[in-house]
């Protein structure tokens, strides 16, 4: 299943001329869980992973390790110090990532070890903290049997998980009945947004929400105005807005 949705089109496009690469059944429905798997190939099909804007905990850092474990140029573009959407970055560059700042530094650098995977390791044990239960859990049907492959390919309505406390206030008082789920989604959004952009990617992983549901809260949002779009599918809140 695409996704975004609105990307069908171009999908249809890439099969008439090249080929699609999902190791999703057909209609499955996107997870936050799912993205890095899907980076994962990614990374294994280039020869050179360019990590642009990442903070400390952005799944952009988990494409870099895929790349640094699959013997592939793990790149970073380099930040002020001062903006906490560049940590991530900055910090590949301090553990022996290559900085680039233009397209030359990709180029020369490809060039010259061209047929020599780099042997680098990027990453310590204390790298990602937290992550390593994620990139790790990486067989889709692992105990999974065929009903329950049939309800994960195509759920039929989610039921998000219990926020954190500290995510959400005052979760006793929230709204019960049909319409819960969908403001509980709301609630969960909305709290992990700021004023730093956020990619929507890692938005979807970090709620433990379906795409779906990300999605349509950030449409209510945006027709709200308490939303913000930025370039590489990023948002954040709008800056006249206050939770």
């Amino acid at each position: 299943r695409p996704y975004p949705a609105e990307h069908a089109r171009l999908v249809e496009e890439i099969a008439e001329r090249g080929l699609i690469v999902s190791e999703m059944p057909i209609e499955w429905e996107p997870r936050g869980r799912d993205f890095p798997r899907r980076n994962r190939i990614i990374s294994g099909l280039s020869r050179a992973t360019i990590v642009v804007e990442a903070a400390r905990r952005s799944g952009s850092l988990i494409t870099a390790r895929f790349a640094n474990e699959q013997g592939r140029e793990v790149f970073a573009v380099p930040g002020s110090p001062l903006d906490p959407r560049a940590e991530g970055v900055n910090d590949l560059i301090r553990q022996g990532a290559t900085l680039c700042a233009r397209p030359e530094d990709v180029i020369s650098v490809l060039a010259e070890n061209a047929g020599t995977p780099p042997r680098k390791n990027l990453f310590d044990d204390d790298s990602l903290e937290g992550q390593d239960t994620l990139i790790d859990e990486l067989d889709l049907f692992a105990g999974l049997d065929g009903a329950a492959f049939e309800e994960r390919a195509a759920p039929k309505r989610f039921s998000p998980p219990s926020p954190p406390a500290d995510c959400v206030a005052d979760l006793d008082a929230r709204p019960r009945g049909d319409d819960a789920p969908q403001r509980d989604a709301h609630e969960v959004v909305l709290s992990l947004l700021g004023p730093a952009p956020i990619a929507i990617d890692d938005l979807i992983r970090v709620a433990g929400l379906t795409a779906r549901e990300v999605q349509g809260v950030l449409v209510e949002l945006d027709i709200e105005g308490r939303v913000q779009r930025h370039g590489a599918g990023s948002v954040s809140l709008a800056i006249n807005y206050k939770l």
